[in-house]
């Protein structure tokens, strides 16, 4: 039977239940076609901005649409990092809130050690670029914040290639560690990363904000009335001066988790969840990567003086060194402080994969390092070729631990998945023992 809430907390990678085990499962299939997109939107940026037309690819990203009457004349790159990040940052909204009111995590025992993970795994990578950067002249401290994100989208991927029979719990974590991580990013950006507040259009945000909450609330489904609203409330958030991806997490939260009736089916923000997350892996997040990742590799100096930049070196420290120590260190300190066991089966080498897989940086780092360098700056070029270095450092390492893991874990797992009975669930979910943690 599962335990109480008073009862402390016996396992930190316990197996949870069937129906969260399937949801992630859903999960990881869409992340891993995103992530493959998001890979191929990165790979053609790059050799279009170092092939010989290159500045046919800078001219693109330089091209202005919009209202200026609004202030929304904005370049399609700025409309990639503003407006469609948005989604991205709805969805992980929509996702959290989730996670929190009706997935496994719900329960503090098991939310605490993947919250505790993403601050430890944001922490040390602030840390060790700090260090590095702390004698550097130009601005280089303004990157702090740069190493510390994690890009759920091609962690997911990476680890829906490789993990295949890795334990559900594994990518529970992983994906709640990158959904709060992304929380945090976005508090990050919000208060480190405004130069400028204007009041006024911010406290007017919260008119179309509030609409859009009373609507969702009372389970109005119909995107004529709410669409409009989620648009004025990015745009005034636009307009004060915070970066607009905030108004998509503030969105998301505002849907609710729970029907209002008892009977089956997804609440709403599954629901939304549901139509929302292949446009935001399908297309929002690789255009995104397509015009933040084309960098020039043939910088002053060559590449040898970009790697030597404390700028770079900060970045791939913090995402290779800094996110491993982070997350895993942290995880150690929630498994002492409760004396709770892995769970069954589980290592430290999983976990261990598991923090290095949280160095791949990707999406919300390019963000984070156009916002402290700017664009077009050989400060902004050699933060991105960090970024690009140390993802795939991290993805690298973590392959090749989680490998060996996935070996192990195939061999164990092929008896439980097959001994499914006419219900459709696995036996396994349905065992007193061992218990969920």
């Amino acid at each position: 039977m599962p335990e109480t809430p008073s009862r402390p907390l016996r396992f930190l990678f316990g197996r949870g239940t069937w129906p969260e085990a399937r949801r992630i499962a859903d999960v990881l299939r869409t992340e891993t076609v995103g992530g493959a997109l998001l890979l191929g939107a990165a790979v053609l940026a790059l050799l279009w901005a170092n092939s010989p037309w290159a500045p046919a690819y800078q001219e693109l990203g330089s091209i202005t649409v919009g209202p200026a009457a609004w202030h929304l004349d904005l370049t399609l790159a700025q409309w990639a990092s503003d407006g469609l990040l948005a989604i991205f940052f709805f969805v992980a909204g929509l996702e959290l809130k989730r996670e929190f009111v009706a997935g496994d995590l719900r329960d503090p025992r098991r939310a605490i050690m993947p919250v505790a993970a993403a601050v430890g795994g944001m922490a040390a990578p602030a840390l060790i670029y700090t260090a590095i950067n702390a004698t550097a002249a130009g601005g280089a401290l303004s990157g702090w914040a740069v190493p510390t994100a994690t890009d759920i989208a091609f962690a997911l991927a990476v680890l829906g290639v490789i993990g295949t029979h890795l334990p559900v719990a594994l990518r529970t974590f992983l994906l709640t560690l990158a959904v709060v991580d992304d929380l945090l990013a976005i508090v990050i950006i919000a208060v480190f990363y405004t130069s400028s507040l204007h009041v006024l259009p911010l406290l007017a945000a919260l008119v179309p904000l509030g609409l859009f909450a009373v609507l969702v609330q009372r389970r109005v489904r119909s995107w004529w009335l709410l669409l409009p609203l989620a648009v004025a409330t990015w745009a005034l958030v636009h307009a004060s001066g915070i970066h607009a991806t905030v108004a998509g997490v503030l969105l998301g939260f505002m849907v609710p988790v729970l029907r209002r009736s008892e009977g089956p089916g997804p609440g709403l923000a599954e629901q939304f969840e549901h139509r929302w997350r292949p446009l935001s892996t399908g297309l929002a997040v690789p255009v995104f990567a397509f015009f933040a990742a084309g960098v020039s590799l043939s910088g002053a100096g060559g590449l040898g003086a970009v790697l030597r930049d404390p700028v770079t070196a900060g970045i791939i420290a913090g995402l290779v060194l800094g996110k491993c120590v982070g997350v895993l260190g942290a995880t150690w300190l929630v498994q002492r402080a409760t004396r709770a066991s892995l769970g069954d089966g589980v290592s430290w080498w999983d976990v261990l994969g598991l923090s290095l897989l949280a160095g791949i940086g990707f999406t919300v780092s390019l963000l984070i390092g156009e916002l402290a360098f700017g664009t077009g700056g050989e400060r902004g070029d050699h933060a991105r070729i960090g970024i690009l270095a140390g993802s795939v450092i991290a993805a690298l390492l973590a392959t090749v631990v989680l490998r060996i893991r996935n070996r192990h874990y195939r061999l164990l797992c092929a008896d439980e998945e097959r001994d499914t009975d006419a219900d459709g669930v696995p036996d396994v979910y349905q065992r007193d023992s061992p218990p969920p943690s």
